[in-house]
């Protein structure tokens, strides 16, 4: 698990209580990497997951001779979750172990740049056999691609790409499970990036979701940003929609808060307290239900 941030997170598919995320980028303007990036960056502005009510607690050591270790804990209601993670780099392979309070071992092998612009990534959890996995990616200037494949007997296999720069994307998102001869995914995307904003269209679900999503950079100086989201349901003919905004009050403080039609806001704060160390206080309430309590989440995280 990793600790909270004012960051980006990508989220696999609309819910009814769709989130914003903007990112801190240190009072500095938009930086954009050249070319296209990957069908997860299409809508990535607008979207995010950072917002909890849980109470949770980071502490992150790094030895002497570059090893990362990672311990967690969370609490939600009457259940605690930890976890401790082990992060070693040798050139260009990085190798990621976690163990958490279920005695599962999640293990993750990436390998960067075994040929210009690959990035290879194994994947398994212990003890599930089921659960290996092999990733490979590969960026372009004017394309990405992404594919996976289980290490199974008749495995799902997912394929996601995209063409164009940075400043128009096109692109797909397919999963085909051959035990079933099935698709269990069909998305697609368009993003449309200007100076200040970012606009994208995602059609997902096998076509019964449409989202809309809108980021656009109100003052770089302050890095003050605002942004929506709406989501179309076609088979449950639901809609969502929700406003975000996000304004740092200095260089180590920042605020975002959020509303959707449900009532449902959210609002959180974040300081810096020490350099790449964070105490984050968020909230939540229904203000069509007042008189139900606020939930109130804390997250402290600890780097070196």
């Amino acid at each position: 698990m990793q600790h909270i941030r004012i960051r980006n997170l990508q989220s696999s598919s609309p819910s009814k209580h769709s989130s914003l995320s903007f990112s801190k980028q240190n009072n500095k303007k938009m930086v954009y990497v050249k070319g296209p990036g990957l069908y997860s960056d299409i809508g990535k502005k607008a979207r995010g997951e950072d917002y909890q009510v849980d109470r949770k607690f980071t502490l992150s050591t790094l030895t002497s001779n570059g090893v990362a270790i990672t311990s967690s804990g969370i609490q939600k209601g009457d259940l605690f979750l930890a976890d401790i993670s082990t992060i070693l780099r040798n050139k260009n392979i990085t190798t990621d172990v976690k163990v958490d309070t279920s005695s599962n071992v999640f293990t993750t092998v990436t390998v960067d740049e075994p040929a210009p612009g690959v990035k290879a990534i194994f994947s398994f959890v212990a003890p599930d056999q089921k659960s290996g996995k092999v990733e490979l990616q590969y960026l372009h200037e004017y394309a990405g691609i992404s594919t996976s494949l289980g290490f199974t007997a008749k495995p799902t296999v997912n394929f996601s790409g995209v063409a164009g720069n940075h400043q128009a994307t096109v692109g797909t998102d397919i999963s085909f499970d051959t035990a079933t001869g099935n698709f269990t995914k069909l998305n697609a995307g368009i993003s449309l990036v200007a100076t200040d904003l970012i606009a994208s269209l995602m059609v997902n679900d096998k076509g019964q979701s449409v989202t809309a999503s809108y980021f656009h950079m109100v003052s770089p100086l302050t890095n003050t940003t605002v942004g929506a989201e709406f989501t179309h349901g076609f088979s449950s003919n639901e809609n969502t929609l929700t406003f975000g905004a996000h304004h740092m009050m200095d260089l180590t403080t920042g605020v975002k808060a959020r509303v959707n039609n449900y009532g449902k806001a959210s609002a959180l704060l974040q300081h810096e307290w020490h350099p790449k160390s964070f105490v984050t206080i968020s909230g939540e309430v229904d203000t069509r239900a007042i008189e139900k309590s606020a939930k109130i989440g804390l997250a402290v995280a600890i780097r070196p």
